[in-house]
């Protein structure tokens, strides 16, 4: 049901839009028979100049359509229409219809050349060429593409457990260091004293190479006295 209300709707709008178009050219039609015979062209030949106009317009809107806005479609349906705008003014009292003014009376003289030299050049404007697309050349065999060959890239080795160091790489381990010499319990106090008293002074702990130089030890002896201060 909705579908079918859709439809009659769309007819109705079109019907409206056309009996619109019937009215507008049915006035303009009769405003241009009027403008012509008022400007001396009475019978058959008032009658003819709006048929001469809605033909140009049509020509015109047919061409714009055709070709998508030529410049010259455009053009001539401008004249047309201000053909058929500039009698439904004139007509409307702002021009005395009994006495027209000589150069309305030359232009409605010289519609119909205009008309026809307009309607011409639309019936015989050349259409956009359309675009070449260029033919595909065939290849020869000696010419053809060489087959492209895919190569498999082997497989990665598989991963071995690292081996053991071999008795010459092992680094050899370090010698015992030589056992302290034995120090005088005499010794070892005055040595306290003086590793007190420097560090008093100094804030930092005696040396052996301090030791050695102060008290003239040998190298052993000193250094077996700073390991025992420390």
């Amino acid at each position: 049901m909705p579908e079918r209300r859709r439809t009659v709707f769309r007819t109705l709008r079109l019907d409206a839009v056309l009996i619109q178009a019937v009215i507008a050219g049915a006035l303009s039609f009769a405003h241009l028979h009027d403008l012509a015979a008022a400007a001396g062209q009475d019978g058959w030949k008032a009658w003819a100049y709006p048929v001469s106009v809605d033909l140009l317009l049509v020509a015109a809107w047919r061409r714009m359509r055709k070709n998508g806005g030529n410049r010259d479609a455009w053009l001539w349906f401008a004249i047309a229409l201000i053909a058929s705008l500039g009698a439904n003014v004139a007509t409307a009292g702002l021009l005395d219809m009994n006495d027209v003014p000589d150069w309305l009376r030359i232009l409605v003289a010289g519609w119909p050349a205009l008309a026809f030299l307009g309607g011409t050049l639309l019936a015989h404007a050349h259409a956009p060429a359309p675009e070449l697309q260029p033919e595909p050349v065939p290849v020869a065999e000696s010419e053809a593409a060489p087959e492209l060959v895919v190569e498999r890239v082997p497989e990665p080795a598989p991963e071995l457990p690292p081996a053991e160091p071999s008795p010459a790489e092992t680094p050899p381990e370090p010698a015992p260091a030589p056992p302290a010499a034995p120090v005088p319990p005499a010794l070892l106090d005055h040595a306290r004293k003086i590793a007190d008293a420097h560090r008093a002074q100094t804030g930092q702990p005696i040396d052996a190479e301090t030791l050695r130089t102060r008290h003239g030890l040998p190298p052993a002896l000193a250094d077996s006295i700073a390991l025992q201060l420390a």
